[in-house]
């Protein structure tokens, strides 16, 4: 076992906590819950333990709790990651990796960084540090490829010395190639067993198409990686036992299918899981547990309409598919997600924090130990919340998407 932490140790899963109603309405099989309204505390609502929740939380401010700015000036900054020694690396969309030592950003970017393509939603993207960074020097880059008419996304692995990037080597490329600037996922998570996900936009929205139909169909297809979760060994190559090994009809590097853009994954070392949380277009963002070779339905099976406000499919679920375990209408647009099993907030450990980009909060979910979503909160911090994670010292950090991002974090009062 090679993940970071140590999973003997790992707090257990908390028991369920009692906290006052919202008002709840039932929808179908889900639960329809409206903004609370006038609280001076993280607005708060409680969910039945059904398996797929709706939720639209009023944002708010908190308790228990104060927000403090680590670092500012971040030109969209998009994902942090820590090294051993406390340093702290964020990539910024246009394409700079940046690090910051004891809380002091390095004025100049670090050198070796790959030719982006920076447009849209296109950049720099995620950054991992390898679990054993402090024997082999690994750190690894998501970032999008190309030109306009044609880009994809694309993860490299570099050597770090502190200051530059060497030996710099692409280890996987999306199988297609896409116009446009859309859709691009690009989350990276470390698993126990040392192999590595990767999630990967389905290409984008309508018109764009390729081989002839919309391009989000390849969210289905298994031969392509468009709309896909990818598990790789940490050199690229393909896991013995990734689900789709030795199936002809799919690609060996497929993990799970049928997503839309996740830009939100998260390991929960206290039950074993895989979280995500993925774009809807409007209306329809989820939040999903994550198997392997499982399919979660996008674009057959949604609570999603088109933008336009059509359907996008008749189906919300469908045999054979994995249903959200929450769902968000309106969209709040997430980005960034930690699982919390740290020791500074002893009543989040086991809870799920999901940024949004729209919403302009974090959002707190509860979880049961069946993995089912209880409760929520929103905490607000008034910008694009692009990642959020929890750090080495057990604090929760938010990474601002702005012209002028920031980096802050939540501290328990009076710590």
């Amino acid at each position: 076992m090679i993940f970071q932490q140590d999973l003997s140790s790992a707090p257990k899963r908390k028991p369920g906590r009692q906290r006052p109603l919202s008002r709840l309405v039932a929808a179908g099989s889900a639960i329809a819950l409206f903004a609370v309204t006038g609280c001076s505390t993280p607005a708060q609502t409680d969910l039945p333990q059904t398996d797929v929740a709706r939720t639209d939380v009023a944002q708010t401010g908190g308790g228990g709790f104060e927000q403090v700015t680590v670092l500012e000036n971040l030109e969209h900054p998009w994902s942090i990651a820590w090294l051993p020694d406390g340093a702290m690396l964020i990539t910024e969309r246009p394409g700079r990796l940046r690090i910051a030592r004891d809380g002091v950003l390095e004025p100049d970017p670090i050198a070796g960084v790959p030719e982006v393509f920076a447009q849209s939603q296109g950049g720099l993207m995620e950054v991992a540090v390898h679990p054993r960074f402090a024997e082999n020097r690994w750190i690894y880059l998501t970032y999008s490829h190309g030109t306009i008419d044609a880009n994809r996304t694309r993860l490299a692995r570099a050597k770090f010395d502190g200051n530059t990037l060497s030996d710099v080597e692409v280890i996987f490329e999306v199988s297609q190639t896409k116009p446009r600037g859309q859709h691009f996922g690009s989350r990276l998570v470390w698993l126990p067993d040392g192999t590595l996900l990767l999630a990967i936009g389905d290409g984008g929205n309508p018109p764009i198409e390729l081989d002839g139909e919309l391009i989000r169909q390849q969210a289905q297809n298994r031969s392509s990686h468009l709309g896909k979760v990818v598990r790789l060994n940490d050199d690229g190559s393909v896991p013995s036992d990734n689900p789709f090994v030795g199936d002809e009809q799919a690609d060996p590097r497929v993990w799970s299918y049928g997503h839309r853009n996740i830009q939100g994954l998260a390991f929960d070392p206290i039950g074993d899981r895989v979280w995500v949380t993925e774009h809807g277009a409007r209306g329809g963002d989820e939040v999903n547990w994550v198997r392997g070779g499982e399919n979660y339905g996008w674009p057959v099976a949604t609570h999603s309409r088109e933008y336009s406000g059509g359907l996008i499919s008749p189906e919300e679920s469908l045999p054979g598919m994995v249903d959200p375990k929450l769902i968000w209408t309106p969209s709040i647009a997430p980005s960034g997600l930690a699982f919390y099993s740290g020791d500074r907030f002893e009543d989040w450990q086991g809870d799920l924090f999901a940024g949004g980009l729209v919403s302009q909060d974090v959002r707190h979910i509860e979880l049961d130990e069946a993995g089912n979503v209880t409760k929520e909160e929103s905490i607000a911090i008034g910008q694009r919340v692009r990642d959020v994670r929890q750090g080495p010292n057990g604090e929760l950090y938010v990474l601002t998407d702005e012209p002028n991002g920031q980096l802050s974090r939540l501290e328990a009062s009076g710590s």
